[in-house]
């Protein structure tokens, strides 16, 4: 056995911080296949899936390929491995080879390790001719992946019933599929040292912001981690508040979801190995808007977005509001209902704010068994256990029976809300909330508002404010915010996002394609501004042509 060194690898074997892909990128193809399969042996030591094939062509050119077994296609792999045995003819360069005998249609070169390793270990195949100093990639990826099926954290009653898949490539031909577009761009990155996950930016090129696109690509790229499994890990890096309880990037797993975005100048971000993709910017509006919002009539969609809106107040106020009223302010119930309440508390040994934690506690436990119990049986016991728990600790007087009520609507209300991370961060202030009635009353409830508020006004999601179109004021945006007015009058995109070009419905004309700025008013028109726009922008002026 040789000597070890300092870092425990023996002597004559690649150091393990070498094997990181960055560092691999440094270290270059050797001529000889030999020695580059020497160096193929020592980094893929007990890695039972990485196969090494050594062979001669048929003018006795040594050969070398390699690839993951199971990530890619074993057939093809064959196939091309027979095309070149029985090659004929005397030229051997790598061109030659490239040109006239590979039966592959995606093909790159490289010649060192890191960017070969890279897109092996992604499910490619590498190929070495002996002499060349270089190696092709063939792209003959043949891994198992879960089919497109329907979202189950987003179901719908009218639209698509596709949704992303674990495998990026797919997912960008679902995008692909909805915006049929050259403008539709797909920018690549590789983020984590160990894992090297295949991120792809995806923007709609002439619409979106460039700053945008720039500070989103700068903030991935930073990124300095390990690994990344899902897209998780890039939204809690990425995102400008970090300690604030609201999400400031959502997340979808449908991909019209994230065509919407895009035609309105979004950003997505579509992370290899999970089905989850990213959209920034957005505001807190966009987490009450559900994507059927946009197929149902107009009519439909304002009331269930008013409803939405409402159970979202219900379920970050209600037990606090039963918490000060029961315990503060009594004088604001009627009295018949007064003396129902009071003759339920009758025998409660806890003041309100106890007996409303348990409930709230219980309630919080129950779903999350639900969640995290097999299908089969989550949501029975879902059920049951909200059942027999509430209905046996109002017999034996623990809670009273006007809690449970508030707790189940509550509880209903904060089902409402479409996205799952804005309905959570509702659910943990409704403990704040409960607290600070519980010691002020009213006022509490209304300090907390101030401050929720206050803190909802300074977020911002990739610089645009957290609660636009609402502050700063912005009338023609607010077509599509808490109502959605009909497709025929919603001619501009989003005013909040500095896309370059603001029309989607009809034929542009002069005062479509401004921004209407804060209040719906419209800015006064030069000379110039009324000349029409020929060629490039001027200096700090956006291209919205």
């Amino acid at each position: 056995m040789g000597r070890k060194n300092k870092r425990g690898s023996s002597s004559g074997e690649p150091l393990q911080d070498e094997l990181y892909i960055e560092n691999l990128k440094k270290v270059r193809l050797s001529e000889g296949v030999e020695d580059n399969a020497d160096r193929l042996h020592k980094m893929m030591a007990e890695c039972s899936d990485f196969v090494i094939r050594e062979f001669q062509m048929e003018n006795g050119v040594k050969t070398l390929i390699f690839y993951v077994d199971g990530m890619s296609n074993t057939e093809l792999v064959d196939r091309v491995i027979g095309s070149l045995m029985i090659r004929k003819g005397d030229r051997t360069e790598l061109d030659e080879v490239l040109n006239r005998t590979l039966p592959v249609s995606q093909i790159s070169e490289s010649d060192n390790f890191g960017d070969c390793m890279q897109r092996v270990l992604s499910g490619d195949v590498g190929l070495i001719v002996d002499g060349s100093g270089r190696a092709l990639i063939m792209g003959l990826r043949g891994a198992e992946h879960r089919s497109v099926t329907e979202p189950e954290t987003e179901s719908t009653v009218r639209g698509p019933r596709e949704g992303f898949t674990e495998l990026l490539r797919t997912n960008t031909t679902l995008l692909r599929r909805k915006i049929k577009s050259p403008r539709l761009k797909m920018k690549p990155l590789i983020v984590g040292k160990e894992t090297n996950t295949d991120i792809v930016v995806s923007y709609i090129d002439g619409l979106a912001d460039p700053e945008l696109v720039k500070e989103v690509v700068r903030r991935i790229e930073a990124i300095d981690m390990d690994g990344v499994l899902e897209s998780g890990y890039l939204e809690e890096m990425i995102q400008d508040h970090g300690y604030s309880p609201f999400p400031q990037i959502m997340y979808t797993e449908r991909p019209d979801t994230a065509s919407g975005a895009l035609l309105e100048g979004r950003v997505v971000i579509l992370t290899d190995g999970t089905p989850f993709a990213l959209i920034v910017p957005v505001t807190i509006w966009s987490f009450l808007q559900a994507n059927e919002d946009y197929y149902e009539r107009f009519q439909i969609s304002s009331f269930l977005r008013s409803v939405r809106s409402l159970f979202m107040f219900i379920a970050l106020t209600t037990p606090a509001l039963y918490i000060a009223v029961t315990t503060f302010h009594q004088e604001m119930l009627p009295t018949t209902l007064l003396l129902s309440v009071a003759a339920a508390r009758e025998a409660i040994p806890f003041p309100a704010v106890v007996e409303a934690l348990i409930m709230e506690l219980s309630f919080e436990a129950l779903r999350e068994a639900g969640v995290r119990l097999p299908k089969a049986v989550g949501q029975a016991v879902s059920i049951l256990g909200a059942l027999v728990v509430g209905q046996a600790a109002v017999e034996a007087g623990i809670v009273s029976a006007p809690l449970v009520i508030v707790v189940s609507i509550t509880g209903i209300a904060s089902f409402a809300i479409p996205k799952f991370n804005a309905a959570i961060s509702v659910r943990l202030l409704r403990f704040p909330l409960m607290l600070l009635a519980a010691v002020f009353g009213l006022y509490g409830i209304v300090i907390g508002g101030m401050i929720i508020i206050g803190h909802l006004a300074r977020l911002r999601s990739f610089g645009v404010p957290y609660l636009a179109p609402v502050s700063p004021l912005t009338f023609s945006d607010m077509k599509d915010t808490f109502i959605r007015v009909p497709w025929w009058m919603m001619k501009r995109r989003p005013m909040s996002l500095d896309v370059r070009n603001f029309n989607r419905l009809g034929k542009a004309n002069e005062s479509d394609s401004r921004n209407i700025g804060i209040m719906g008013k419209e800015p006064e028109m030069t000379n110039e501004d009324q000349a029409p726009h020929h060629g490039k922008a001027k200096e700090g002026e956006p291209d919205r042509k």
